[in-house]
């Protein structure tokens, strides 16, 4: 059956990845699946990423994690889209990290630029649109001379990555509203909450 929602977590594969500020967005479809009794796994290589389908209420959710590294996710998001043929791609909500954003402060997004992204520039090579739905997650700007790679592939310290693990809580929770009741009235929802302190 085809799904109503398709979520993809961005992020790196390996533990040498898990935990860092980039993985923010596979951590919450690893939440999103926890919360509602999937079990990601690689279902079709050619995919390349680790997927399951839930119900949130009466919708289909297809939640998946590229197994490709963030800045060819767009390879599985292609491959996603194809087998569940989706010709309404606001029905995909890539969830990712952002660096134009404070830690923790989440913003949701239909559409519009890509603001450097790679994850992002490569799932619209691959659908030739950048009209999905983002999950944005502020993972801050980096401090001082680094590089924002150097940044987003480190893991936070402790009070930081207490304050990511409350965003990952939220970005579920958005997806979760976006399901039920649709991208415009969550972005009602979260867009208008004040920044974290």
């Amino acid at each position: 059956m085809p799904v109503d929602l398709l979520v993809v977590g961005l992020g790196n594969p390996g533990m040498d990845y898990a935990r860092t500020r980039h993985n923010v967005g596979a951590d919450t479809v690893g939440l999103l699946a926890e919360r509602h009794g999937g079990r990601l796994k690689v279902a079709f290589r050619n995919e390349r990423a680790q997927s399951d389908e839930v119900r949130v209420g009466t919708v289909r959710i297809g939640l998946a994690i590229p197994e490709t590294f963030y800045n060819e996710s767009g390879v599985a998001v292609g491959a996603l889209v194809r087998r569940h043929d989706l010709e309404d791609l606001h029905r995909v909500v890539v969830v990712h990290d952002e660096l134009d954003l404070p830690p923790g402060r989440l913003k949701l997004k239909l559409g519009g630029g890509l603001a450097g992204n790679n994850g992002l520039r490569s799932i619209k090579a691959h659908l030739h649109t950048e009209d999905f739905a983002r999950v944005r997650i502020g993972v801050g700007k980096p401090p001082g001379r680094q590089q924002g790679a150097d940044h987003v592939l480190r893991r936070p310290g402790k009070a930081e990555r207490a304050e990511l693990d409350v965003a990952i809580e939220e970005a579920a929770d958005a997806v979760e509203a976006i399901a039920t009741d649709g991208i415009e009235a969550a972005m009602g929802r979260y867009n208008t909450r004040p920044d974290p302190a």
